[in-house]
């Protein structure tokens, strides 16, 4: 019909993970089929089992066979559906994983294309000729300090005998400094004899009472 009159389906089309949660559901229901199915079974098994031979027993029998046909049929939609499920599952899996891979190429490319407009600026020439200033500098930089640590008062290098000599009017001078210095320490001996006789010959004066002074006055 829809051929005929040039209709179109409007019905939207399933993803794949809609299509395969869908067969997960006819899975699930056909779980519930088969789960009654073998509760029958083993209900009929029961009951078979007590009966003796005969019509009755046959009747039973007949049924039983009945739902284990409907079982093995059921049991072979189910594997047809995992399947199909399986493979959907593979089919999004796969498809999930393109896209991964597009949205990682799409960035690369737009990185890339990032590092060429950012690069394109550099002029590799001024870079050089500016290092080569900087190194310029650095070498000024190194020939002022040491300039300025350059020491003027002292020379270069001493001799040896320049320093024995040295040493030796070093040693002279001390040895001069540590005479006047003993010699400004000690004393002459009749300096000494002289000190001993003028206090030996200092009278020695004994203050009276002021009370005795003024009772030689009142007699």
């Amino acid at each position: 019909m829809n051929r005929l009159f040039g209709t179109k389906n409007a019905t939207p089309k399933l993803s794949l993970n809609e299509a395969v949660q869908n067969i997960d559901e006819r899975v699930g229901s056909l779980d519930v089929k088969l789960s009654k199915i073998n509760s029958e079974l083993s209900t009929y098994q029961q009951k078979i089992s007590r009966m003796r031979d005969g019509p009755g027993k046959n009747a039973l029998k007949q049924k039983a066979l009945k739902l284990l046909r409907q079982r093995k049929q059921i049991e072979a939609q189910k594997d047809q559906l995992e399947n199909q499920s399986w493979n959907m599952s593979q089919a999004s899996m796969t498809t999930d994983n393109l896209k991964n891979t597009m949205i990682t190429i799409d960035a690369m490319k737009t990185a890339n294309k990032q590092l060429k407009q950012t690069y394109g600026k550099i002029d590799v020439d001024k870079v050089e000729e500016l290092q080569d200033e900087m190194l310029d500098l650095i070498d000024k930089s190194n020939e002022l300090q040491e300039s300025l640590s350059t020491s003027y008062d002292v020379p270069d290098e001493i001799s040896e005998s320049e320093l024995d000599a040295e040493l030796d009017a070093l040693g002279e001078e001390m040895d001069f400094e540590s005479q006047l210095g003993n010699a400004e320490d000690s004393v002459p001996g009749y300096l000494n004899d002289i000190g001993e006789v003028a206090n030996d010959n200092l009278p020695s004066f004994i203050d009276e009472p002021e009370e005795d002074n003024q009772n030689k006055i009142a007699n």
